[in-house]
């Protein structure tokens, strides 16, 4: 296993990351149809994970309406020591009116609760789930410095923000003398490239550390999609589609990708997670599992080189048409090259 210092800070985490979302649930509601795997299946799974040399582990306190991290709390007791243990809040965890959100209130109740339920005194990485439009980003961001501060939390990051509201808080830290968000976990893949944009330039100038969740689109790019169907119909993309997808354009990506698999005789899967490794400014993929052989397969990834010929082709065929102000900057470049 490789490693990768998160963003500007001193520490070091797995490039290939463990989600957990396929923990718990009861297999009634719309997410469970991702695992609902029950404890002593994800307590394999991690196993097989921390012994490959993952060290990042990825939850969050919706994640079978809190089921994951009780899980996690069983599972990973006496092997704390060994994991940067990241989760995140946001979601509404109960029916009051402050049981959702980034409200002081809700901050420091779910931060209890997800401590409590990991059985641990502290989290390694606590992550906003997403931007509150109603909370100050500067009660959210004092609340989670408080927390910094008591040594229950050692990292702060957020999950699902747009360039502007991540520059923004990175803006209401440096103004406040507080912790600083140092990485942003957003969906990525070879089907879904919108962080080129504005997100992944952001993240590489301020020296964040980018955390990649669903870089199989929802199992799209497992090899089980192509022009001819699906060859598993229980795929989660064949029965919920998140996230959306340009099919058609995604099937001439998956095409490409076949041919890459083919010359290293891979999966279409371990491409789709070798391309996201790729990508300057990615720290770490977090791939999930239901199946021992499925994380065995998402694990080799790390040890795949995809040669130039890779690259260039599956760029040529992902890449985004270019998009205002970025093809007018673009074009002025060359005139601040030096001339003669």
């Amino acid at each position: 296993m490789q490693y990768e210092q998160l963003g500007s800070t001193g520490a070091f985490v797995s490039r290939v990351a463990l989600g957990t979302m396929t923990f718990g649930g009861a297999g009634t509601q719309p997410w469970d149809l991702l695992g609902a795997l029950d404890l002593k299946a994800a307590d394999r799974l991690v196993g097989m994970a921390l012994d490959a040399g993952v060290n990042l582990v990825d939850t969050a306190d919706i994640y079978a309406g809190g089921e994951c991290e009780e899980f996690l709390g069983q599972i990973l007791a006496g092997r704390r020591r060994d994991v940067v243990l990241a989760t995140k809040l946001y979601a509404r965890m109960g029916p009051g009116p402050n049981d959702a959100g980034l409200s002081r209130i809700h901050v420091m109740r779910s931060l209890e609760d997800s401590l409590r339920r990991l059985r641990t005194d502290h989290v390694d990485l606590y992550q906003i789930h997403s931007f509150d439009p109603v909370t100050p980003l500067e009660e959210t961001l004092s609340a989670l410095d408080d927390a910094v501060r008591q040594g229950k939390v050692r990292y702060v990051g957020a999950s699902n923000l747009a360039a502007w509201q991540l520059a923004k808080a990175l803006g209401v830290s440096e103004r406040h003398g507080l912790a600083r968000f140092v990485s942003l976990q957003s969906y990525y893949s070879l089907v879904g490239r919108d962080l080129d944009r504005e997100i992944l330039p952001l993240i590489r100038e301020e020296r964040l550390g980018m955390l990649v969740y669903s870089p199989l689109a929802g199992g799209f790019l497992s090899g089980k999609f192509g022009r001819e169907g699906v060859s598993d119909a229980s795929a989660r993309q064949a029965q919920v589609e998140n996230p959306p997808i340009d099919r058609e354009r995604g099937y001439d990506v998956i095409d490409v990708m076949r041919a890459v698999a083919a010359r290293h005789g891979i999966g279409v899967a371990t491409v789709a997670l070798a391309w996201v490794l790729a990508q300057p400014g990615v720290t770490s993929v977090i791939v999930g599992a239901k199946r021992p052989d499925q994380l065995t397969e998402n694990l080799g990834a790390a040890d795949v080189q995809l040669t130039e010929q890779d690259l260039a082709e599956l760029e040529a065929v992902s890449a985004l048409p270019p998009s205002y102000p970025g093809w007018v900057q673009a074009g002025a470049h060359p005139s601040r090259l030096p001339q003669g």
